[in-house]
């Protein structure tokens, strides 16, 4: 029987005896787990890709944009040919928020670690908004929020040429509530470094808010920093939960292979 401690007092669960991670028992503890504290962590699992997929797939659907179902985290443009894009997760970040069903969660095995850096921190967005004051939650609850990926892109090159600026503008921005509400109630900020703007405020007051309100949710108190080592396996929420990767040595072999797990209800 799977053995569980909790990473933060607010967020994260590891599983500490997971003799078989595939089990029904097991799996079904995990899913309630990864709800209620959104990021679940197993220490050398030493999963490989087969491993990796047939777990994903007792999770949820797997996309597969291309066929492929595992995706390859690395800035080795030799490995993977987007590695210029990944500069971005450096920055606080939801995956999926110009969609309109963003992804429900996301797995990632290490393979190969980087010597200094290369660290993934987590933050609650579903403990944040539960910590602000009740009239906060009220006035946020009215809020609407434009994300792009354009804005997260300008946060890693902020003096973009035409060209780049053409392309970042392929993928069509959102608007979106800026206050996420769940079907069973519960509510998480919809934040990160896509969100561009706040629809009908003044953009300095709107760039105020935003960052307000990612200083908020990235606290210590609601966050958890993860140090990989090779075989570890992490899951995450990402409906509800920011994430970045540390800084880190390009010429590193780092190297990360990730699945996302299809989402199940609507950003509106």
């Amino acid at each position: 029987m799977a053995e569980t401690r909790a990473l933060s007092p607010h967020l994260g669960v590891e599983v500490t005896d997971a003799r078989d991670l595939l089990d029904d028992t097991v799996i079904a503890r995990c899913l309630e787990a990864l709800k209620w504290r959104g990021v679940l962590l197993v220490r050398g699992a030493d999963l490989d890709d087969a491993g990796q997929l047939v777990l994903s797939h007792r999770l949820g659907e797997v996309v597969a944009p291309g066929g492929r179902e595992i995706f390859t985290i690395t800035l080795d443009p030799a490995k993977n040919p987007s590695a210029e894009y990944l500069k971005g997760t450096f920055h606080w970040h939801i995956d999926g928020t110009t969609d309109p069903i963003p992804a429900k969660a996301t797995t990632l095995t290490a393979r190969h670690v980087a010597t200094s850096g290369g660290g993934t921190q987590f933050a609650s967005t579903y403990a944040a908004f539960e910590s602000l004051p009740a009239k906060e939650q009220e006035r946020y609850e009215q809020l609407r929020v434009v994300h792009s990926f354009a804005a997260s892109q300008r946060l890693v090159n902020p003096n973009p040429t035409e060209k780049q600026e053409a392309g970042w503008k392929t993928v069509p921005a959102r608007e979106t509530a800026l206050v996420w509400r769940r079907h069973d109630g519960r509510r998480s900020l919809v934040i990160g470094a896509t969100a561009d703007h706040i629809v009908g405020m003044d953009p300095d007051d709107s760039r105020a808010v935003l960052d307000e309100l990612l200083d908020w949710s990235t606290q210590e108190r609601f966050r958890y920093h993860h140090d990989w080592q090779v075989g570890d396996l992490v899951i995450w929420d990402n409906t509800g939960i920011l994430h970045r990767a540390m800084p880190y040595d390009p010429a590193s072999e780092r190297l990360m292979h990730r699945t996302t797990i299809e989402g199940e209800e609507t950003l509106q």
